[in-house]
């Protein structure tokens, strides 16, 4: 017997590869420095956890609607009216299992096989996995150092086709930590109404931002815009829940209504007393969260120095999210040990290798001349990491 079709197009991811080759090393007592994590390694605060405890023991333990308990989505109402001036009712809501799950659901039910997906590349590599399996055909704008790492009008305006259905914004970006500017999104929120395309804005990065810009949602510019536009969100990066799984969507209440349906069909509700705990997260004091941002930002500024002063190798200061996009162009076409280094996978298990630090190759994203950097880790891991980096660089090079 064969497995159907689709399965062939789907590619491992390379974070959760380089996960399983660093558990591996430290199953065997290595000791092995991980920069690949996507997730704050800070503990998920306690008030959060007192609230799912308290639930348990109160029974909510059974299914609930599949789209999120009504208080769950009213809180969600409330966070987008707040901090991204939006109104949006319950029906234009949806609570998944993960925000992973909510772009999964929406690609799923917006794209086909002869639509057109434009992303921007480096991407977080799960969205070319979810457009190829709709069946839907990615459009891939590169983007460079020198811009950023972000895409111009005009090169959106190049790639847009009569197939075109969709463009995919991430903003604060994984991997690279850039963020689109409002007048940026302004311009972008025009030519989709225009050309009359719809977006997702993948927006889960948004309280991790350490400029004085406040981030934008492109939904902000209007009705024509907010009506063509799928907001992505949840709380695993802003609360450290990575674990908890409950991302959510807010659309159309037909496009919400879809991604209901095929979820009734998947997993049905995210975890009952799970969905209890993300009320009080979102509703409740913002202050840890601000402690967490406030030390990332600590962390980023010195991963940044470290990698600008070694040799060889250099990044651009992200404004969000917790990863540092490392250009290592100047380390290939080189043999370390009988390994030949041609490209950021080899890379990195040359670091693996002979630093024992992990990172994730920048060709699961869509530039093979980078290497991510995640700065979720303790102050003391990241110095001992890159002393570990500087020192290989410093022996080979």
């Amino acid at each position: 017997m064969q497995l159907a079709k689709r399965t062939t197009l789907i590619s491992p991811s390379p974070t959760l590869g380089i996960t399983a080759k660093v558990n591996q090393l430290r199953a065997q007592g290595i000791d092995v420095i991980g920069f690949g994590a996507g997730e704050p390694d800070f503990d998920t605060p306690s008030y959060i956890k007192e609230e799912a405890i308290k639930s348990l023991q109160a029974g909510f333990t059974k299914y609930t609607a599949t789209s999120g308990i009504p208080e769950l989505k009213a809180a969600i109402a409330a966070k987008l009216k707040r901090d991204n001036g939006l109104d949006f009712q319950p029906s234009e809501i949806i609570v998944s299992c993960g925000a992973k799950h909510s772009l999964y659901n929406a690609i799923m039910v917006l794209c086909e096989k002869g639509d057109e997906v434009i992303l921007a590349s480096p991407y977080w590599v799960s969205y070319l996995e979810m457009i190829k399996l709709s069946g839907a055909k990615p459009v891939i704008i590169k983007t460079s150092e020198k811009n950023n790492f972000k895409i111009s009008p005009e090169q959106l305006l190049a790639k847009i086709r009569p197939k075109t259905k969709l463009l995919i914004l991430n903003s604060p970006s994984n991997p690279t930590g850039m963020m689109y500017t409002a007048q940026e999104l302004e311009i972008f929120a025009k030519i989709a109404v225009d050309k009359n395309f719809l977006v997702i804005s993948d927006e889960i990065y948004e309280k991790l931002v350490y400029s004085d810009t406040k981030p934008v949602s492109i939904a902000s510019f209007g009705p024509a815009i907010k009506e063509r536009t799928i907001i992505i969100n949840g709380v695993s990066k802003t609360y450290a829940m990575t674990g908890w799984r409950i991302g959510y969507a807010a659309a159309r209440q037909d496009i919400v209504q879809a991604m209901a349906n095929l979820q009734d069909h998947s997993t049905s509700n995210p975890v009952s007393f799970v969905q209890k705990a993300a009320v009080v997260a979102i509703n409740g004091t913002q202050d840890e969260v601000e402690r967490m941002r406030l030390e990332f930002k600590k962390r980023r500024d010195y991963m940044v120095e470290r990698v600008n002063n070694i040799k060889k190798i250099s990044c651009l200061t992200p404004e969000g999210a917790f990863y540092v996009f490392v250009n290592i162009s100047k380390l290939l076409n080189k043999t370390i040990n009988g390994l030949v280094i041609n490209d950021s996978l080899s890379l990195a298990e040359c670091w693996l290798n002979e630093a024992k630090v992990a990172v994730i190759p920048g060709s699961g994203f869509g530039n093979d001349n980078y290497v991510r950097l995640s700065y979720a880790a303790s102050f003391e891991k990241i110095k001992t990491g890159m002393d570990r980096i500087e020192e290989v660089i410093n022996k080979y090079y």
